[in-house]
């Protein structure tokens, strides 16, 4: 079977690792001619927004995915138009791309949100910051990820430098939450509706970088929360595939703060450390395959390598780690692969973890 993906990155790359063993053949669609899955796919180079190279795509596979959300909504649309099945729907990608549309589509469900307001002048900026107060965080309401397109408000002299960074594109102002820890729930929904949910993940950010993420966490009511929160997204999207929605956890609730309609960073230490990754899981999803297990398999950790790779051999000496390397060309504040570390104890976890953190340049003082 052919699956074509809209974009070439790093999650296109680990999608066709995964449907490789399925007997699945994938091309991909990517403005850039050296995209890091052209390295194991057939690469068209195009925008994304190309009908001619859309067309191309939809004409040799017969399910299309996409591998980024800031994949034009319109280009969805496009490929749900033609006669290969398109999934995620477009209107969960459309969803996820406007901030605003996103934190409505929350509320309407009943998901808690920090309080927001919209934003496209320096004064609505004023009114807002007396609305909301300070701090807060000023945000562009689209293409914003990885902590781009963000400005936190801790007093009044910064609104107008803020306004300026940001200013002539809409805008969303958010409550600060002073959060506790930050997690995810991940889920996958397939055609005919059966869904399957990953153990919580615990998430720790640098920079706005995800940097570490760990697996399961112990918190069988913010679990339960989170996959009541992710069902009724699924269910109201009539979703297909592998969803992410990342929480702020505040006295022991949840608060939503985004979701992302695809495969996400935060589930990677599901490929050595659950019985089905989310990769393949999202695959199963979209060709309409049983769904498979997502028993976690003991503890996992994955660490994101940014900028770099560290040594390998220094990473494979330490007892279940595992080293993905995404073929890309190191530069600063790049994500150029990620280290997964899986143990059946927690005690044994945290043995190998002191010994990779310092390989991608972390100290355990930044996780206690």
């Amino acid at each position: 079977m052919n699956v074509g993906i809209v974009g070439g990155g790093q999650l296109a790359r680990m999608l066709a690792l995964a449907g490789y063993p399925l007997g699945l053949r994938f091309q991909m669609l990517d403005p850039a001619a050296d995209a890091c899955a052209g390295q194991i796919a057939p690469l068209i180079q195009g925008d994304y927004d190309d009908e001619a190279r859309l067309r191309q795509l939809a004409e040799w596979a017969e399910v299309v995915t996409f591998d980024f959300e800031n994949v034009p909504a319109a280009a969805a649309r496009a490929l749900e138009r033609q006669t290969v099945t398109f999934n995620p729907p477009a209107g969960a990608l459309a969803a996820a791309q406007d901030r605003l549309y996103e934190k409505a589509l929350f509320w309407e469900l009943g998901i808690p949100t920090p309080p927001f307001a919209t934003v496209d002048s320096l004064e609505e900026l004023r009114a807002a910051v007396g609305r909301i107060h300070l701090p807060a965080v000023l945000k562009t309401r689209r293409l914003g990820y990885d902590g781009k397109g963000q400005r936190v408000l801790r007093a009044s002299e910064d609104i107008e430098p803020a306004w300026r960074a940001l200013g002539g594109v809409p805008l969303l102002l958010e409550g600060f939450v002073p959060f506790q820890r930050e997690v995810s729930v991940l889920a996958a929904r397939g055609r005919d509706g059966a869904t399957v949910f990953y153990p919580l993940v615990e998430n720790h950010h640098r920079d706005g970088i995800l940097r570490l993420s760990r697996a399961p966490l112990a918190a069988p009511e913010l679990e339960s929360e989170g996959w009541d929160h992710a069902r009724r997204l699924l269910e109201r999207l009539n979703y297909v595939g592998l969803l992410a929605i990342e929480f702020f956890v505040r006295d022991d609730r949840l608060i939503a703060n985004e979701m992302a309609p695809r495969v996400h960073n935060s589930g990677h230490w599901t490929i050595e450390g659950a019985t089905t990754s989310q990769f393949e899981n999202h695959l199963r999803a979209i060709l309409g395959l049983p769904l498979g297990s997502t028993t976690a398999l003991g503890h996992s950790v994955m660490l994101n390598c940014i900028g770099a790779m560290p040594e390998r051999a220094a990473v494979l000496a330490v007892p279940g780690a595992h080293y993905h390397a995404y073929g890309k060309a190191p530069l600063p504040g790049r994500k150029v692969g990620h280290l997964t570390l899986r143990a059946e104890h927690p005690d044994a976890l945290q043995t190998g973890l002191d010994r990779l953190l310092p390989l991608v340049g972390l100290e355990a003082s930044e996780f206690d």
